[in-house]
């Protein structure tokens, strides 16, 4: 294998291997993207492997609402009592609200004295930092004195921080209290828990709780708002686009149990959750709203997708039964972008927003061809779409509506039967889901297409076969990333007809996922927040937007050179051009001629450059070793200059992911002595060092809990 090396690069054309003269158009090209928005990189979110309550939706407390469905039992799991207590599940007849019916009840024992309550485990942990914490608790029951919110160690008796707060209880009401935490420390690592106490003798034998809630401080700082390292490492990406609520998520189990939009709005205890579809119960907390505001706060385009009557087991919405779902997504729509003077822009203003959202696109349903669906490909080309479609249509022309197939589904065999054969005002989604080898054998998928989203695309398997026992891979790996980042080019060369492209899943919690593959993984501790190999794929080509793509010619076929090219007119006319070499039986690099049309002999450019430098295609970015050794991939940028005839000439190693831009702004001069330019948000992310050690096995058995 060959590691990348600075003089390498900029080494002229080695004789082994032929050179690839790329001469790039000024002019001839197609507007990317639509609605005045260039073509963007961007995540489908879906509250999956914990991605939303326990990930980037900020609450510290799991199971804080005692919330259930008909999958998932109501239960006290989670928490743990102190000292002599029994906790129960309790359905009162004086409710805290008819979405919260259940509660946990505290009974003190006969003899209890001093101090006793529960403690809550996070979510497989609770970060503790000399921070600013926010939390609330109601309370039903007669207690004079006062509750001790802390913040303890679930290995040592060690409180870091504690505050008391004046009991309002009262026997025959819910009481609210509020509270604020700041720790006098830091905690040493994340296992630790939050705990509630009070005065055995002020208690008239019970109390009961509900909705016990604790934040640290949020992603510009929004009240019930997401956790800040996780929503980072994402705005890093410098992503364009946020799809949501997400794939099966938004189909739910059951017709009955779809994700309702208008559950998750308003007050928290007026919120009753969501059944989840990944095997656990979801809090709503991550609402509409919620949604929403991330979008505004990224500055990210939205594609929002409705409910479009078919369920995950097969449940299909009769015609005659539509109407008020139809009605619903054009409620949803309203609530959006609707005017303060209609109902749903009025309340979207009540809860503190009385600007409309941006909203372009939206998409009718998800995945509705899998064949596992009897009679959901047929209903929804028969009406369930048109019907949608039409509706939408009349009540807002300029949206775009997405419908929830590719042209090649349900599958390329019988694509010229039954594929996407919708009015010429809709676009597809294309989920691909492939080998490396797969992704790589697309690259030319949309050149002669219908436009379409790329709503869900990731590496997730290895090529030829299974080396993990079938399973998805365990992290995205290096030849993965690479063989993305040679779709994700292909892709941009049609960005005239796709307008974003979207990661699948986003996130995911090493403690309980169903998905391995994702471009983020986390725990309860922020040192473990990892971006995988082909974020910075994904980063690169992000920072280096294109506003027009341009035509090129070569001297060679695509293989294993892969390219694109365009210009950024925000940027002044940059001429950018990005490649990917995908060459797995052959280690030479790759000699690489690009000449802009126009480019004068002496103008300068910055090349940026991704190399695995341990020549192993399967490494990969691994969360459990220390943050000094984590990232894996090399990020190497150096300043080219044109020679006589305009040409910029460099070499690229295998396996590795390019982009070559004449951007003045990346060409500030260096300082004498000062290395070679590495400045942009995608290289080289290093935090102190870190240590924690991965059970053996842990990819083959249950997931990895850590706490306790």
């Amino acid at each position: 294998m060959v590691s990348l090396k600075v003089a390498a690069i900029a080494a002229a054309c080695a004789a082994s291997v032929a050179a690839v003269d790329i001469s790039v158009s000024s002019s001839g090209g197609n507007v990317t993207g639509k609605f005045g928005h260039p073509y963007g990189y961007g995540f489908l979110h879906e509250d999956i492997n914990n991605s939303g309550d326990g990930g980037i939706y900020a609450e510290l407390i799991q199971n804080r609402a005692f919330q259930y469905s008909a999958n998932y039992s109501v239960s006290t799991d989670h928490y743990y009592p102190i000292n002599d207590v029994e906790l129960s599940i309790e359905f009162l007849d004086e409710l805290l609200s008819a979405a919260l019916p259940a509660s946990m009840r505290v009974t003190v024992g006969d003899d209890s004295t001093g101090d006793v309550g529960f403690e809550n485990e996070g979510y497989w942990g609770i970060d503790v930092k000399q921070q600013l914490y926010t939390g609330s608790f109601w309370v039903k029951g007669s207690y004079d004195g006062v509750f001790t919110a802390s913040l303890q160690s679930n290995l040592t008796d060690e409180v870091f921080g504690s505050v008391e707060i004046e009991s309002q209880a009262v026997a025959d009401e819910w009481t609210e209290h509020a509270f604020e935490l700041t720790p006098d420390t830091d905690a040493p690592n994340s296992n630790n828990t939050f705990a509630i106490t009070f005065d055995a003798a002020g208690a008239d034998g019970a109390l009961d709780f509900n909705l016990i809630s604790l934040f640290p401080p949020t992603y510009k700082g929004r009240k019930n708002g997401l956790r800040i390292d996780i929503a980072e490492a994402l705005a890093g990406m410098n992503p364009h686009f946020l799809r949501f609520p997400g794939g099966n998520m938004l189909e739910g189990l059951r017709n009955d149990s779809f994700w309702d939009w208008k559950d998750s709005l308003g007050p928290l205890r007026e919120r009753p959750g969501f059944q989840g579809v990944w095997g656990y119960q979801q809090t709503h907390g991550l609402g509409l709203m919620e949604y929403l505001e991330w979008a505004e706060d990224m500055g990210l385009e939205i594609i929002l997708a409705v409910w479009a009557g078919l369920s995950l087991n097969g449940d299909v919405t009769a015609q005659e039964d539509l109407q008020p779902f139809i009605d619903d997504a054009l409620n949803e729509i309203e609530f959006v972008v609707g005017s303060t003077d209609s109902t749903w822009g009025a309340y979207r203003a009540s809860l503190g927003h009385p600007e409309p959202f941006e909203l372009n696109y939206v998409e009718i349903g998800n995945e509705d061809w899998l064949a596992g669906f009897p009679g959901g490909w047929d209903s929804y080309r028969e009406y369930r779409f048109p019907l949608f479609h039409d509706a939408i249509k009349a009540a807002y022309p300029d949206i775009q509506i997405v419908a929830s197939s590719a042209s090649s589904d349900p599958s390329p065999e019988t694509a010229a039967e039954l594929g996407l054969d919708f009015p010429e005002d809709t676009i597809g989604d294309y989920h691909p889901y492939r080998e490396p080898d797969e992704l790589v054998e697309e690259f030319d998928r949309f050149d002669n297409d219908i436009g379409h989203i790329i709503g869900e695309v990731a590496a997730v398997h290895p090529n030829g076969g299974s080396k993990w026992n079938g399973t998805l891979v365990p992290y995205p790996w290096w030849i993965g990333a690479v063989g993305e980042a040679v779709s994700l080019i292909g892709y941009e060369r049609n960005s005239d007809r796709i307008p974003g492209t979207f990661y699948a899943p986003v996130l995911k919690n090493e403690n309980r996922y169903q998905w391995s593959i994702t471009l983020i993984q986390f725990a309860a501790d922020p040192l473990m927040t990892t971006r995988a190999v082909t974020w910075y794929c994904w980063s690169l080509f992000a920072h280096h937007p294109i506003s027009e793509t341009v035509p090129t010619t070569s001297t060679s076929d695509y293989g294993p050179l892969y390219w694109g090219a365009g210009k950024d007119d925000a940027r002044g006319g940059a001429m950018v051009w990005k490649g990917a070499v995908f060459n797995t039986t052959n280690s030479s690099s790759v000699p690489v001629s690009v000449h802009f049309e126009g480019v004068a002999s002496g103008t300068r450019a910055n090349l940026t450059v991704l190399t695995n430098p341990s020549g192993d295609p399967w490494a990969f970015n691994d969360p459990f070793v220390p943050l000094a050794d984590r990232n894996i991939v090399q990020t190497t940028s150096i300043e080219l200059v044109a020679s006589g005839n305009g040409s910029f000439t460099f070499e690229l190693p295998e396996l590795s992911v390019a982009v070559l831009d004449t951007d003045p702004a990346l060409l500030a001069p260096a300082a004498p002595g000062a290395p070679p330019y590495s400045g942009r948000p995608h290289g080289g992310w290093r935090r102190p060092g870190y240590g924690l050690k991965r059970p053996s096995g842990w990819w083959a058995g249950k997931p990895w809990y850590g706490h306790h």
